[in-house]
C-alpha cells in the first residue's frame, strides 16, 4: 500500500518535529501523464469520494499501484495525459490519527500534501479542495504559491464561524442525529441528508428513488472503510475551526497569478453560498464563481457540471489565459464591497470567537468551583460522627 511519511520530506525542528514525525499518510494515483492534479478531500472523507472527477481527468478509477492495473508497453507520459493523486487526511481512512487535537490544524494538513508532493516528485500540480479539503488547499496555495498551477474549491468557506451550517429546524435536527450516529445505518441515513439535496434524492432511477440506491452505496462504504475514530473527528472539527485566512496570506494566493475556480451547491446546507462568494470576491480577478444547483457534495450531485468547470480550470492554466478574461465577478462587487466586508468580518470574527472563548472558560471555571464545593461538602458530612439516640425516660 502506497504511503508517504510525513516527517521524511519536512525539514522541521522542535513542536513541528513532533507533529510530523510518525505520521503516514495513504494515497493513491491515477493516469498517467505531465499534468499533475492533487485532490484534497474534507472532514470525515476519504480519497475515493473523488471517484467521479478522478474518472472524468484519467479515465479510470483503477489505481497505479494496483497489481491488475495494465502497463504502458512505452513506459513513459502521454504528452497531454493527467495524473491524479488523491489521499486520505490525517484522522481519517489508513493515515495516521494522532490523538491531540492540536495536531489537527488547515495548516498542519498542508504541509501534510506539501511532503506528499515532494514525495511524488512533483514540483507543481493543479490542486482541488472539497469542503475541509478546500481550506487545506488555501493554506496550501498561501503557503508555497509557485507550486500552484490552478486552484479549485468546491463547496469551501473561510472556517471558523462559517463551519456553522444555516441554524433552522432541519439542520439542527441533521446536526443531532449526526452526532447520534453510532452504526454504519445511521451515519449512511444522515450524510444522505448533508449531502445532497432533497430535489435530487427523491428523483427515480428506475423503481428506486435515489435516496435508496445511495444508502445501499454508503452503508456499504462505511462498512468497509470503518466509522471515523473520535479523535480523528475532533481533531479534524478543530481544523476547520481555527482556519483563518489572513490578508497576507490571500494577497499571496492572488498576486501569484493562477487561476480559481470557486464551485458551490446552491442548496448546501453545510457551507452557506454566500461565504463561498466572499471567498471568490476576496480572490479577485483570480477566481470565477461557479454555482450549481446541488447539495454539499455537489461534485457528485452535478458531476458533468463540476467535471467541466474543473477541466475549463487545467485548459485555462495551462494557456496562460488574462485573470481578467477569466473571472466573472465585477470590480464592483471585488472592490470597496470585499474590503468592507473583509473589515466586517474580522471584526465580528474576533468577537465570535472572543466570546465563545470566555463563555468556554466561564463554564469550566463554573463546573470547576461546583465540584470543588461538592467535594468539599462531601468531605465535611463524611467526618460528622452518628450521634447515638437513647429513648426518653418517663416517669
Amino acid at each position: 500500500m502506497p504511503f508517504c511519511e510525513v516527517g521524511r520530506h519536512q525539514k522541521t525542528d522542535g513542536a513541528a518535529a513532533n507533529i510530523a514525525n510518525g505520521i503516514q499518510v495513504f494515497y493513491r494515483t491515477y493516469g498517467k501523464g505531465p499534468i499533475k492534479v492533487l485532490m484534497i478531500i474534507g472532514l470525515a472523507g476519504t480519497h475515493d469520494s473523488w471517484g467521479p472527477q478522478i474518472n472524468a481527468l484519467t479515465g479510470t478509477v483503477r489505481p497505479n499501484d494496483d497489481e491488475s492495473s495494465v502497463e504502458d508497453p512505452s513506459g513513459g507520459e502521454e504528452a497531454t495525459g493527467v495524473e491524479v493523486c488523491a489521499f486520505d487526511n490525517r484522522g481519517m481512512g489508513r493515515s495516521s490519527v494522532p490523538t491531540k487535537k492540536s495536531e489537527y490544524t488547515t495548516s498542519i494538513m498542508a504541509k501534510d500534501a506539501i511532503a506528499l508532493m515532494d514525495h511524488l516528485g512533483w514540483q507543481k500540480a493543479h490542486v482541488f479542495g472539497h469542503s475541509m479539503g478546500g481550506m487545506i488547499a488555501c493554506k496550501l496555495a498561501a503557503m508555497v504559491p509557485e507550486r500552484i498551477s490552478s486552484l479549485a474549491l468546491l463547496n469551501v468557506t473561510g472556517g471558523g464561524y462559517e463551519c456553522l451550517p444555516k441554524f433552522d429546524r432541519k439542520t439542527l435536527s441533521i446536526a443531532l442525529r449526526f452526532l447520534r450516529a453510532k452504526t454504519p445505518e445511521q451515519r449512511a441515513a444522515v450524510d444522505l441528508d448533508t449531502h445532497y439535496s432533497q430535489e435530487y434524492l427523491a428523483e427515480y432511477i428506475g423503481l428506486k428513488t435515489r435516496r435508496a440506491i445511495l444508502y445501499q452505496e454508503y452503508v456499504k462504504g462505511i462498512s468497509s472503510t470503518g466509522m471515523q475514530s473520535k479523535y480523528g473527528f475532533d481533531g479534524q472539527i478543530n481544523a476547520c475551526w481555527t482556519h483563518r485566512m489572513s490578508r497576507k496570506e490571500i494577497e499571496s494566493i492572488r498576486m501569484a497569478g493562477f487561476p480559481i475556480s470557486v464551485i458551490h451547491g446552491s442548496h448546501d446546507i453545510i457551507a452557506q453560498l454566500c461565504h463561498a462568494k466572499r471567498l471568490a470576491e476576496r480572490l479577485y480577478p483570480s477566481a470565477r464563481m461557479v454555482e450549481l444547483n446541488g447539495g454539499h457534495l455537489v461534485n457528485h450531485e452535478r458531476t458533468e457540471e463540476v467535471n467541466k468547470a474543473l477541466l475549463d480550470l487545467i485548459n485555462t492554466s495551462q494557456s496562460r489565459t488574462n485573470l481578467y478574461e477569466w473571472t466573472n465577478l465585477s470590480t464592483k462587487s471585488s472592490g470597496g464591497k470585499a474590503s468592507q466586508i473583509s473589515a466586517w468580518r474580522a471584526v465580528s470574527s474576533s468577537f465570535i470567537l472572543e466570546s465563545v472563548e470566555k463563555l468556554h472558560i466561564f463554564i469550566l471555571y463554573f463546573f470547576g468551583l461546583f465540584a470543588l464545593a461538592f467535594q468539599h461538602l462531601r468531605r465535611g458530612v463524611m467526618r460528622l460522627k452518628p450521634v447515638k439516640v437513647e429513648a426518653a425516660l418517663t416517669n
